[in-house]
């Protein structure tokens, strides 16, 4: 079960900032689901977080998984999934953005809700002039991971170039990031173990795969990448509203403090 930061806080009111979130088991994850499946007193029976992370992942290129789940629970096809911070990810998502075909008319068939960003993968031109006849300005939407619309059109491949052309001419449908630059030296400086509360869990691992600097936790649904503004100051991919900043004392990085709308959070290194 996923507890929005708002709700959370909602009822943890009047704590400090440290004590909120060391206490915060369910909101991280920290509970298995058969703990809490049924017997939430806040919530009904909702889907098992693992079977949904499953059906999302699948829905990137795994038909026969993905087959297997919806026949299983045939509510999966509209799953979705906040990888961290408020990246949302549906089924349908995860098989748009890389362009998937099969299975994404799979899963509407099924049920899985349309979006703008399937309907571009799909090539549906008069689908998106509609949306953005209806709404000025969609085209700058970004979709989960903060990819593009018209990167959701290119990944549709030759049937969806009419859809890539169109978007190309209506402009803003493929803003970039505002991103900066990172020394390899300022960002191997970061990597280490952040503590934010007293718990065996209660903190988070900065390091570098890949050539890219990244944020995890314990029981947390993936690992994040971080995506540098400037000034050691982050956000993690696909939230840009959401600001992670590293701060140095005596030349050394001592901490740093999570910022988003719903929560503001201090981690220390270790």
């Amino acid at each position: 079960m996923f507890m929005s930061r708002r709700n959370f806080l909602s009822v943890s009111s009047g704590l400090p900032a440290l004590g909120v979130f060391a206490s915060s088991a369910r909101a991280w994850g920290q509970v298995p689901p058969s703990a809490y499946a049924i017997k939430g007193a806040d919530a009904f029976p909702q889907q098992d977080p693992a079977l949904v992370k499953d059906a999302i992942s699948a829905s990137h290129g795994n038909f026969a998984r993905i087959r297997e789940l919806v026949e299983q629970q045939p509510a999966m096809a509209g799953a979705s999934i906040d990888w961290g911070f408020g990246d949302w990810e549906t089924c349908l998502d995860a098989a748009s953005h890389v362009g998937n075909k099969p299975i994404a008319d799979f899963l509407l068939a099924h049920g899985a809700r349309p979006t703008i960003f399937s309907a571009a993968m799909m090539g549906q031109l008069d689908v998106v002039k509609a949306l953005i006849a209806a709404r000025p300005g969609i085209q700058k939407t970004r979709g989960p991971h903060g990819i593009t619309l018209l990167a959701h059109a290119k990944a549709g491949g030759a049937d969806a170039m009419a859809v890539v052309e169109y978007l190309t001419a209506v402009g803003d449908a493929d803003l970039a990031m505002p991103v900066q630059p990172l020394a390899a030296a300022d960002r191997d400086m970061l990597v280490g173990k952040y503590v934010y509360g007293a718990g065996p869990r209660d903190f988070f691992t900065i390091d570098v795969q890949q050539d890219r600097l990244g944020i995890d936790r314990p029981g947390s649904p993936a690992r994040r990448f971080l995506m540098h503004v400037g000034n050691l100051v982050f956000f993690p991919i696909g939230v840009p509203h959401a600001k992670i900043a590293f701060a140095r004392e005596d030349g050394k990085v001592t901490h740093f403090t999570i910022a988003d709308p719903d929560l503001l959070l201090t981690a220390r290194r270790t």
